[in-house]
């Protein structure tokens, strides 16, 4: 990371890789965005930069430092691994935080249960420019992600079907769209969207409200 590499993210501006705080605002809040590039494709949170773009610096590296080494580790479950680097912009130290996208997703808030629980962890991707709550769907696929499991066989039986019909006429569906035109559960619905995206036949997209659509792949 360098001075010209700053430069061009703060040029750039906020979007899917990039996040600008003005300060450390609170463990939880900074968790929530490092949880987030983390579960998705990794990027940058930078400190000193306030949303206008404007340079205000940080007060003082080594207690940001601390903060920033304490959230990844105690407030992220698991762990979130990071680079920290110093950059001084118009006499003003710049903290830019690097974190990587991970092999071991989802990561979630620290809950302090020993396996996830849907229903209440807080796992957050990235969208656009913003960290967003996940659906249960896509916590699903960030499981099968990192467990590497894919189908590579997959039987496209009637409620398949009907997806692909539904989508031909309309484009996109959701869970509940599949659970209400083929008169299945909601859980049943969502189980089959899930298979048919870890089979490379379906799409999933999420809204910035963190709603999730699917499409038909390609």
């Amino acid at each position: 990371m360098n001075r010209k590499k700053i430069l061009e993210l703060i040029e750039q501006g906020e979007g899917l890789n990039v996040e600008f705080k003005q300060r450390f605002s609170s463990y939880e809040k900074i968790a929530k965005e490092m949880i987030a590039f983390a579960n998705t494709s990794g990027g940058f949170i930078l400190f000193g930069i306030d949303d206008d773009k404007s340079i205000y610096g940080v007060e003082s590296e080594k207690s940001d430092t601390e903060l920033i080494n304490d959230t990844a580790e105690k407030y992220c479950q698991p762990p979130v691994e990071f680079n920290i680097n110093y950059i001084e912009l118009d006499n003003k130290e710049i903290l830019a935080v690097e974190i990587f996208e991970s092999e071991f997703k989802p990561h979630r808030i620290q809950d302090y249960k020993t396996n996830l629980d849907l229903n209440s962890a807080q796992v957050y991707v990235r969208i656009n420019d913003k960290s967003v709550l996940a659906s249960k769907e896509m916590i699903k696929l960030l499981q099968t992600q990192s467990s590497g499991k894919s189908l590579t066989k997959y039987a496209v039986g009637a409620l398949e079907k009907i997806v692909f019909d539904y989508t031909d006429k309309h484009e996109t569906i959701t869970v509940k769209e599949l659970s209400k035109y083929a008169i299945v559960s909601e859980r049943r619905a969502s189980r089959t969207l899930i298979k048919l995206v870890r089979a490379n036949l379906m799409l999933i997209h999420t809204k910035d409200n963190g709603e999730n659509y699917f499409t038909a792949a390609g």
